[in-house]
């Protein structure tokens, strides 16, 4: 297998180059929004309004969900998808082009995961692969899918649950980080649910005999779960956060308490066994105290599936496009910004990649495709689509070495000029990905045969019960 070399990467970068004012200003627009899961209306509308002008056709509402949709364009063909994203995070607004953390507006939202990059980019890949089998006279169907709520909402799974995803022949999209190169690291299945306690009020100090606390439900449950630790698989994690306290009146006893927990483990058949641990110590808490409780599921993904044909085809697009083209005002910033990383911010960042010990600022050259996968032990409903179709991500330089997803660094960072340059770089490596596969359909083949394999066969079995609204929590 060989990528076809400069004619593709020439060809996409005219196409993205001819674009890059659009789509750059569509990415800070995207940016300024900063709506999070289940409310990207106006991001979604900004994204249609660019595809509608590029002659794509829309199909809105996808899978029962507001805030997705699909852009196609072809007409017969292979079916490639390019999965984007557009949410942003609570409590993470912070001033654009700052080395100091400094907040836009207390307490609002911003984009702290990249994805106003991460949605754009594949969007232009999606259009400049659509370009390139025009040119060509080649046959071949290109879709870009707008995805929402990937920040605790797992948008792609309940997407897959409809079944959009299953005609795809093969998938991509990516992730801005501090590097560059293919997006292999493990990513863990998870589920997330909040347990509701429901007790008696009483006076705590005249008749605490008559109460029965559903607070103390909630902490007796974190204990039992505290406990489970030392009896769980070293790779699965267990986070809870308590969501109410029952009041702030320490002379009632709480009749009502909840607590959200988030289960992950490498696959999504151990989230499924170590959540079945958890609600029966929810159940045993609840027994105790003389409560009741109840559960509400939230989300859930799938694990990663990844794919060695198009991860190679991939990477060889990479070498063949270069490193993105940082100058010297980029690395200037960059150098500045380092300032606010500790020793541990850097470490981790290099153990977590799998980067050089020396990288720092904008790191240019982009990771090797052989060695063992990194630990970032994170979850992503990319999973879910990679149980149905062959998919691979790549993974964009766009950020300073040694900065964290989710970090006010992130953010500040995410309107500068090296991230526009990261996001146009990504957009170019999947769009040429995309026409070599179209061009050689017996790749597709060696990929899906890949895929059968790394399943063992196994049909996609959606994570996220039938019954379950893709919604934010009751009281939310």
């Amino acid at each position: 297998m060989r990528a076809e070399g400069q004619g593709h990467t020439d060809l996409v970068g005219n196409v993205i180059e001819a674009r890059r004012d659009a789509y750059v200003a569509l990415a800070d627009r995207i940016w300024d929004l900063a709506e999070t899961r289940w409310q990207e209306f106006q991001s979604v509308e900004a994204q249609i309004e660019l595809l509608e002008r590029e002659g794509f056709r829309i199909t809105r509402n996808l899978g029962g969900l507001p805030t997705a949709f699909m852009a196609e364009a072809g007409e017969s063909g292979p079916i490639a998808g390019f999965l984007g994203e557009y949410d942003a995070l609570s409590n993470m607004s912070q001033e654009p082009g700052a080395v100091e953390a400094r907040h836009l507006c207390e307490g609002a939202s911003g984009h702290g995961c990249g994805h106003h990059l991460l949605g754009v980019g594949a969007m232009l890949a999606a259009v400049a692969a659509r370009d390139g089998n025009a040119r060509h006279g080649r046959a071949g169907i290109v879709r870009y899918y707008g995805c929402p709520a990937e920040e605790g909402g797992a948008g792609k799974a309940f997407m897959a649950r409809e079944g959009v995803f299953d005609d795809l022949d093969f998938a991509l999209t990516w992730h801005p980080g501090p590097f560059s190169g293919i997006f292999k690291y493990k990513a863990l299945a998870v589920i997330q649910a909040a347990f509701r306690f429901s007790g008696i009020a009483s006076h705590a100090a005249a008749s605490p005999h008559l109460g029965r606390s559903a607070l103390d439900a909630v902490e007796l449950m974190n204990v039992g779960v505290n406990f489970l630790r030392e009896h769980m698989p070293q790779e699965a994690r267990v986070h809870y956060a308590i969501t109410d306290a029952g009041g702030k009146a320490p002379n009632v006893v709480q009749e009502k308490a909840e607590v959200l927990y988030v289960v992950r483990a490498p696959d999504i058949v151990g989230a499924r066994e170590l959540f079945e641990r958890v609600q029966q110590i929810a159940e045993a808490a609840a027994l105790m105290t003389e409560t009741s409780v109840t559960m509400e599921f939230d989300r859930a993904c799938s694990n990663v599936i990844r794919n060695g044909v198009i991860e190679n085809l991939m990477m060889r697009n990479l070498e063949a496009l270069g490193s993105p083209p940082f100058d010297e005002s980029d690395h200037a910033f960059a150098a500045r910004l380092e300032a606010s990383f500790t020793d541990e911010d850097l470490r981790e960042c290099m153990a977590s990649y799998n980067g050089p010990a020396n990288a720092r600022g904008l790191w240019q050259a982009p990771l090797a495709l052989a060695g063992e996968p990194g630990t970032l032990t994170g979850s992503s409903d990319v999973g879910d689509v990679s149980w149905i179709a062959p998919t691979t991500q790549y993974l964009g330089a766009c950020y300073a070495v040694g900065t964290h997803m989710h970090t006010w660094q992130l953010v500040a960072q995410g309107k500068l000029p090296a991230a526009h340059k990261g996001m146009l770089h990504a957009a170019k490596v999947m769009a040429a990905t995309a026409l070599d596969m179209f061009r050689h359909p017996e790749w597709i083949a060696e990929a899906k045969a890949e895929h059968r394999w790394r399943t063992g066969g196994r049909s996609y079995i959606s994570p996220i019960p039938p019954d379950v609204i893709a919604a934010p929590l009751r009281g939310r």
